[in-house]
């Protein structure tokens, strides 16, 4: 009965089954054992797990093969691959299938040098390797995008005669087609003696990825003609390329082909179709297709978790989140991964905390995608003390680790670090890609670093062999702007091999607002006001620029073309976290219920910042006003509001974080840093562009930003 339950994939009745045996008296036997181990192939079986291996150590069967054997590719199937190590190191007699559970373990988590390892000592001890083996090795070289050692298992295949095999032939097309060689993939798949749907859809998903329509087209006929069901077309590999893309006409097409087959109660495909409706920004949809999903899974609530926050509905994500603990389903490292980016979002580092010993608990900390969301939460919730330390401490770090902590540094002014942190990164033989190169550029540009900033960009294709991308362009012209060379970042606009676009633009006119230069900020703002707009962004720069200049006519213009256009500024606003509840400010704001004693705190901290020397920037109130209103609008910004709510309601000396949804104005960040010495705390401001950790009187960025 219970190896009747584990091959109908029912592991909780499998489990009260084997309870119920034990409770009688009845003592299991190894086949017992391992049927129940073989339904435990989910996150969700992991405590069973657990609690199974403390039954074979009772029963006596630790020395039994077939039972580490099997124990050992539960835990790696539950996710939990140190466990899994444990007991292959543990078990004294192994044999091949204990080797190849431990390969597939450790290339199923991404632990690729240790697969690698394991096989070559699986090779030096000649255990011969069989078709998992080689999926899980293949799995691991198309991770590491190791072309050339793809190609030696691919001559190891051929002289082990396991070229026939249509799964590891799978594995291989797979392998060459994610290695951008469909070339190769395309030779291999024509010479298979055995062809399955498998073998179609990697073939026909390669060329949908690079735009080969109609060759994708032609190999959708062919499994037509040859009679393979048409529910077993790559449908969801088509829905996930029309959402990277994103391409809503090419989505709905395949969406109706889904309908055509009777495919729409099909879990797999519902969670493809929530992800490529969110991509392509119709969530609502994807609400819909999620909410008449019957048999909800780990997936398909973290798709729909997954496209609140990529459409930047942070709240939502989080209460779905809450419902989905609510529901008893239990989240995996994908589900971590994007909480915790929301998390990140709205800075809600008590709720990190909580995820970050979640993902403790449940096994997750050595996944590198679930410590590398983790190590982004506490970057962008201003932490840099944890997020060093999470970082030193993840034993498996890909380049997306190493580019995170890189974009922490740039996003903190940190330049010299990041700088050093990209040497080490090299150190470790870890090779870097566009996104490393943006980010130190980036913190060069935060930190006024031109020569080294300069340094990198120059070498991009003789060193690392990197095509320079737009982003790399607006990033040196943004590094040039702001140390004040305007006249060669109008050289490099003429060189750059790409058309303008708003980026690139915004970048001069914010350089030309730093040092007044009016007349290429005028350019720089016509050529903006020339492209689609939705961003008003441009118009309120432009406009602050005339009116510091006095020239309130021009600024009004400026206003009416953006009304006109339909344009909308973003109000401002800041939010502090205080005992797990957000608090939100917008300027001048008499919601709060301690409004009185907020006001009252200002004033009074206003009375011994001019006894420090604070000279109010009344060019910051951009209104025309007499000095008195303008003074009086500048000590009622949301930041201020903000930091005197978190003052009146945390204990003395601890720290404050403050996130703002635009970029802070000059004169408030005079007066944080006279308040941060006033008061004796260390205060950090994240707004749209940076962190500001203001402490005794002074600010990180060096007054740089």
């Amino acid at each position: 009965m219970i190896g009747a339950y584990s091959q109908a994939a029912q592991p909780q009745e499998a489990f009260d089954l084997f309870c119920y045996m034990w409770r009688s008296g009845i003592s299991p036997d190894c086949i017992a054992i391992v049927s129940l181990l073989s339904s435990c192939c989910l996150p969700d079986a992991s405590s069973w797990v657990v609690q199974i291996h403390s039954h074979v150590i009772k029963c006596g069967f630790g020395d039994t093969v077939r039972v580490c054997n099997t124990l050992l590719d539960s835990y790696c199937k539950c996710g939990l691959v140190q466990s899994g190590r444990k007991v292959f190191d543990e078990t004294e007699e192994k044999d091949s299938v204990t080797f190849n559970a431990m390969v597939m373990g450790y290339s199923k988590e991404g632990f690729h040098s240790q697969a690698l390892e394991l096989f070559a000592m699986m090779r030096n001890l000649k255990f011969k390797p069989s078709q998992f083996t080689f999926c899980g090795v293949i799995t691991t070289a198309t991770a590491l995008y190791d072309l050339g050692l793809g190609r030696q298992f691919h001559s190891l295949i051929i002289r082990t005669n396991f070229v026939w095999n249509v799964f590891v032939c799978n594995s291989l097309l797979d392998f060459y087609s994610k290695c951008d060689c469909l070339t190769e993939a395309r030779t291999l798949f024509d010479g298979m003696a055995e062809r399955d749907n498998v073998s179609y859809n990697v073939m026909i998903s390669g060329y949908a990825w690079t735009g080969q329509i109609e060759e994708f087209t032609k190999l959708l006929k062919d499994m037509q003609f040859n009679g393979f069901d048409r529910r077993l077309f790559p449908f969801p590999s088509l829905l996930s390329v029309a959402g990277a893309l994103p391409d809503l006409e090419m989505g709905r097409q395949i969406h109706a082909q889904v309908i055509l087959t009777g495919s729409t109660s099909d879990n797999l495909m519902c969670n493809a179709l929530i992800d490529m409706y969110s991509k392509c920004g119709l969530l609502e949809t994807s609400v819909l297709i999620f909410r008449n999903i019957i048999d909800r899974n780990t997936i398909s609530w973290t798709a729909m978790i997954s496209g609140y926050v990529e459409n930047g509905f942070n709240e939502e994500a989080l209460r779905l989140y809450c419902e989905m603990r609510r529901s008893g389903i239990n989240p995996d490292r994908a589900t971590f991964s994007s909480v915790l980016k929301a998390s990140a979002s709205l800075a809600l580092l008590s709720l990190g905390k909580q995820l970050h010993s979640y993902i403790i608990r449940s096994g997750y900390m050595s996944n590198v995608f679930a410590g590398t969301a983790l190590l982004d939460m506490y970057a962008k919730c201003g932490c840099f003390v944890e997020t060093q330390k999470t970082f030193d401490e993840m034993p498996n770090k890909n380049i997306v680790s190493w580019n995170t902590l890189l974009s922490a540094y740039a996003q903190n002014g940190q330049g010299i670090k990041a700088i050093k942190l990209f040497e080490s990164m090299l150190q470790h033989d870890v090779k870097p890609d566009s996104i490393s190169i943006l980010c130190v550029l980036s913190a060069c540009s935060h930190s006024g670093l031109v020569v080294e900033g300069m340094q990198f960009f120059d070498s991009m294709k003789d060193l690392y062999g990197l095509e320079r991308k737009k982003e790399h362009y607006a990033c040196v012209i943004d590094l040039m702007g702001r140390v004040g060379h305007l006249d060669e970042v109008e050289r490099l606009v003429d060189q750059i091999p790409f058309e303008d676009d708003q980026i690139i633009w915004n970048s001069i006119l914010n350089s030309s607002r730093i040092h007044g230069n009016q007349e290429l900020a005028r350019r720089a703002a016509d050529k903006l006001f020339s492209m689609e707009l939705n961003d008003s962004a441009p118009f309120v720069i432009m406009s602050n620029v005339y009116a510091r200049a006095g020239q309130w006519d021009a600024a009004a213009k400026v206003k009416k073309m953006m009304r006109d256009r339909g344009v909308r500024k973003e109000p401002a606003y800041s939010w502090v976290e205080i005992k797990h509840k957000i608090y939100t400010f917008s300027s001048n704001d008499h919601m709060n219920p301690q409004i009185n004693e907020i006001r009252a705190l200002l004033e009074k901290l206003s009375e011994e910042m001019d006894k420090e020397g604070y000279k109010p920037d009344t060019r910051c109130a951009l209104h025309l006003v007499d000095e008195e209103s303008k003074l009086e609008s500048l000590r009622y910004h949301s930041e201020r509001l903000a930091i005197a709510f978190a003052l009146l309601n945390t204990p003395p000396g601890t720290p404050i974080l403050v996130m703002k949804n635009l970029r802070a104005c000059t004169d408030c960040h005079a007066a944080i840093k006279v308040i941060a010495k006033i008061v004796g705390r260390e205060i950090t401001v994240r707004d749209s562009s940076r962190f500001h950790h203001f402490k005794e009187g002074l600010c990180s960025c060096g007054d740089y930003w």
